[in-house]
Order: C-alpha cells, then sequence, then structure tokens
C-alpha cells in the first residue's frame, strides 16, 4: 500500500489534448462507494460534450493484461492511449529491477490498479461498443490522514519511468501534454535508470 501511494505522489493534472475540459475532482470522488472500486467510461462528442456514461463497478478490482491495458468485464479493455514500455530489456539496481520493458511496465500499470478508489475514463463516442478503447484515465486514491488525491494514469505512469511517450510514424509525439511528465521520467526514473534505455 505504501509503494501504491508512493506511485501516486501528486504531479498536477495535466489534460489530454483530444479530451474534453478539466477534470472536476470533486465529482470523481463522488463517485465512490464502499467496499467497491468504481469504473466509470464517459465518451465525448467532437464538441467536447458527454455523450454517454457507463459504469461498473468490482469488488475484487480491475487487472493489467498488458503494459497499457487493463480489463474491465469480458467486453472491455481500457488501452492507456499514447504510451508505451521501451523496447528490449532494461535494468534499474534501485529498484532491484531487471528484465523486459513490457514487464516492467506491466507492473507499473498494476500498481496504479491495486488501490484506486474510483477509475474515471474519458474517450472519443467513436469508441463506444469496442472491446479496446483508448481512453484516458484518472484514479482517486484516498489514504486516511495521508493522500487523498485524483491522477491520471498515463501522467503517473511516464513520471515514474515505467512508460514513456508513443511516437506516430513521423516521429512526433502522441501526447505533448505529457512532455513535462516524461522530463521528470527522465531524470533517472524507471527505464530511464538505464543508459541504454536513455539512448533509444
Amino acid at each position: 500500500m505504501r509503494r501504491a501511494a508512493v506511485y501516486v505522489a501528486a504531479i498536477g493534472a495535466c489534460l489530454p489534448a483530444y479530451a474534453a475540459g478539466p477534470v472536476d475532482e470533486a465529482y470523481v470522488r463522488s463517485l465512490a462507494a464502499p467496499g467497491k472500486i468504481v469504473l466509470v467510461m464517459e465518451y465525448y462528442d467532437g464538441q467536447g460534450n458527454v455523450s454517454e456514461r457507463k459504469g461498473y463497478a468490482s469488488a475484487s478490482g480491475f487487472k493489467a493484461v498488458s503494459p497499457t491495458d487493463f480489463r474491465v468485464d469480458a467486453t472491455l479493455t481500457v488501452h492507456l492511449y499514447g504510451i508505451e514500455p521501451c523496447t528490449g530489456d532494461m535494468v534499474n539496481r534501485k529498484e532491484g529491477f531487471a528484465g523486459s520493458c513490457e514487464d516492467y511496465a506491466r507492473q507499473g500499470l498494476a500498481t496504479l490498479l491495486q488501490s484506486p478508489r474510483v477509475i474515471y475514463c474519458r474517450a472519443f463516442v467513436s469508441e463506444t461498443g469496442a472491446q479496446a478503447q483508448d481512453a484516458t484515465c484518472y484514479g482517486y486514491y484516498n489514504y486516511p490522514g495521508s493522500l487523498d488525491t485524483v491522477d491520471m494514469f498515463e501522467e503517473q505512469l511516464v513520471s515514474l519511468g515505467s512508460h514513456r511517450v508513443a511516437k506516430r510514424p513521423d516521429g512526433t509525439p502522441t501526447r505533448t501534454d505529457l512532455k513535462e511528465a516524461e522530463d521528470i521520467g527522465r531524470r533517472g526514473y524507471g527505464m530511464w535508470a538505464d543508459p541504454r534505455i536513455a539512448a533509444q
């Protein structure tokens, strides 16, 4: 639990370029339910308005199925948009990790999924009904007396160096809103502790 609290240390929420307005943290907190982890998917149209909302609840939580995906139920997997693991293998001696970039990134996502009270995701309306949906997600974490925060998953993962910003075929970043988070990660956190990754 302590490790999870470290993973969700507040860095300040950033809004992805393709999503709607700023996240209403009070609204996200209001979705919490005793004894359950609540997940809400909101679908936005081209004008930034909510066109549909779907809710899910789980007593056991939601599990990472890849470095960037977690399963909601048998018909829905959420894909965190615009981030990826590094390529190949990596070593982080400080954390005692040696293995594949994919395993490291999956562990990072699994840690974020351990203890949120609410997971709030935004996607385009075009994602509605797809089995795997591109989204940006936020977690509400509450540890009475020590932490009460709403944090973007992608921002946390990139700033901790478990993931990096993915690039388009032309080499430009898919998520310019995550530049500051990646700059933090590149100071030597996570994958960036391995000089081979810094050279990729």
